[in-house]
Order: C-alpha cells, then structure tokens, then sequence
C-alpha cells in the first residue's frame, strides 16, 4: 500500500513551490507595473519561445511551475507555454544526468531547440484555426493602489502594518520553514531540491513582511491563496494518489517487453500521466541499453514530470490541448529517429 505521508510530503513541496513562483512573478509585475510583459513578449517571434524553452531544459520541475506562473499572469502565449512542456524531463533529468551525462546533456539541447520550433509552430496553429485557451485568469492585473508601494521597508513602520492576517502568514511560514529546516516536509537530505524549498520559504517571508496591506489582502489572500492554492494543492494531492494505484496495480516492467516500435508507442501514452514515477522506467531502459534514443525522446517530449499538475488547476482544456500536442509531436519525432535506426 502507498505511503499516504509521503504523498501529502510532495504534495505540499510541490504547492510551496508554485505558489513561490507565482508570488514571485506577480510581485515582479507589480513593482515594475507590467514591465516584464514587455520584455518576455517584447519579439513575439521568438523570446518568449527562447525562455520558455530554457526553463523547460533546466533539470526539475520549477521551470515548468515558474512558466505556467508566467502563462496564467498573462505574460507569455499558450504555445511558449506548450514549448516549456516540451523541453523539460522533470526530476528524472537529474538522474539522466548521473547515468548517462554526455547522452542526457544532448537530449536536452534536442528538446530545447524542439521546443522553440513547437512553440512557434502551436501559436500559428491555434490562431489558424481559432482554438481559444485560457482566458480566465487575471493574475496579471494591476491596480493604481500597488503603485510604488509594494517594495518598501517603510512600510513595516505604519500603523497597523501588522495586522491579524499579516501575523498569521508570517507564523505559517516561521512553521513551514522550521518543519522544511528539520525535514519533516521536503526532501530528508540536502540537496538542490531542499536548498530551493528554503531559499523560496525565505522570500516568500519576506514579501509578506514588507508587502502593502493591499498587495498582502488582494493579491495574495484574495487572490493567490483563496483562489488557486488550494486547487493546486487538491489537483496535485489526488493526481499522485491516482498516479501511486496505477503503478501498484498495474507493473509497467511487464508491459513494456513487446518489440521497440510498440515499446515507443507506449512511453507516448506513458507520457500523458502527470508524473515524474513512470517516465523513470524509460530512463533505466535507456541507461542498460535497452530501448534506443527515440523511446527515450518521445518519453521525454510527451511526459512533463510534475510540472503540469499546477496547470491543471487552472483550466483543464489548456491541459489536455498541451498534452494532445506533445503526443503528437512526441511520436512524430521519436518515429521519425526510429525510422532511420536511432
């Protein structure tokens, strides 16, 4: 039987992790009044595919968390977003990168230059035919009342800038910290994983501190919190549950033994599940020669580790449009690589 404590454990991470990045970009766009729109869609042509597609790359999931905080702010399109999904391997890029690193390192340059393309292409795509996405999320908005006066330490000075509810988040994460500091939520050792958890923990303390009463009830009780966090905490939390059954109940390792074409064809379908778990069977394949560079591609092209639960949360038609592109350009490349030996 599953660990019923251990997926509560991911779960809140990954939360914690998504709510830091969104916290962060909304700050951001606050303080500069709107200003780093510009500059990730400054060229439509390209930039917002370009970083989108970095972040993607960077092994682990905070890329894909950090650019679905940028799509529902409104700051980069739905095929950037779709590229990030491309590029990114998840947590498993890090065991990629100690098993194989010369094989790992191309893999991710591939899909890195597979995601800008994608991107590009998936914008074109939906204009042309009038395929709508989402449109109902209004993080990105700005209110005259921000206006020079979120990133002020003189606000801890004013009267009543210590409110019931600014003390009660400031306790709650004193208390995450603690808790991430002893590992009782996050990773037990310390690693890059934990080293982020902190440093995150840390600047989302100190945004609240020194936050504006408005910026603190508005944007993030009235909005973050009380509108998207505890979707995203519910979505994640059920999605591993589901996820954890499937693989208890039904062993992937004696499923995939057929011949390689059809074993392609199922790292594709494989793909689809929003979990970093089952793409690992193809990378240990991979790692003892097993399968061939193109089962590993379409795997990693298709899955998206963790990083498509918090968008989830947010539009479930955004969701299943990414996933429906990424198995098709999965299988289109990893049969195409196949087709000529690879």
């Amino acid at each position: 039987m599953f660990e019923i404590i251990a997926i509560i454990n991911r779960s809140v991470v990954i939360t914690l992790f998504v709510f830091a990045m969104m916290l962060i970009v909304d700050y951001i766009n606050v303080v500069t009044q709107g200003k780093i729109r510009g500059f990730l869609r400054g060229n439509k042509k390209h930039r917002q595919y370009l970083i989108s597609s970095f972040l993607g790359a960077t092994p682990g999931c905070l890329g894909a968390f950090m650019s679905i905080s940028f799509y529902v702010h409104g700051l980069i399109s739905f095929g950037a977003l779709a590229a990030c999904m491309i590029a990114t391997s998840g947590d498993e890029a890090f065991v990629m990168l100690t098993l194989f690193p010369r094989d790992a390192l191309l893999l991710f340059i591939i899909l890195f230059l597979l995601g800008i393309l994608s991107g590009w292409f998936i914008d074109r795509f939906t204009q042309k035919f009038n395929i709508k996405t989402c449109d109902e999320c209004k993080l990105q908005e700005i209110h005259a009342e921000d206006r020079c006066d979120c990133f002020n330490l003189r606000n801890i000075g004013k009267t009543g800038f210590f409110s019931a509810k600014r003390f009660f988040m400031l306790g709650i994460l004193m208390t995450l910290l603690f808790l991430a500091l002893f590992s009782i939520i996050g990773p037990r050792e310390l690693n890059v994983e934990k080293i982020f958890l902190i440093t995150l923990l840390l600047l989302i303390f100190f945004i609240v501190l020194i936050s504006s009463e408005h910026y603190l009830e508005k944007h993030i009780i009235g909005h973050i919190i009380r509108k998207h966090l505890w979707r995203i905490f519910l979505w994640t939390f059920f999605a591993l549950i589901f996820v954890e059954l499937i693989l208890t109940q039904w062993n992937l390792h004696n499923y995939v033994t057929g011949n390689i074409l059809w074993i392609l064809v199922l790292s594709a379908i494989v793909g689809i599940v929003p979990e970093s778990g089952p793409h690992m069977v193809f990378v240990m394949m991979y790692a003892n020669g097993l399968i061939p560079f193109s089962v590993l591609l379409t795997s990693s092209i298709v899955q998206d580790g963790h990083g498509m639960l918090p968008l989830l949360s947010y539009t479930i038609k955004d969701s299943v449009l990414i996933k429906i592109f990424n198995l098709i350009i999965g299988l289109g490349f990893g049969l195409l690589l196949y087709s000529v030996g690879l």
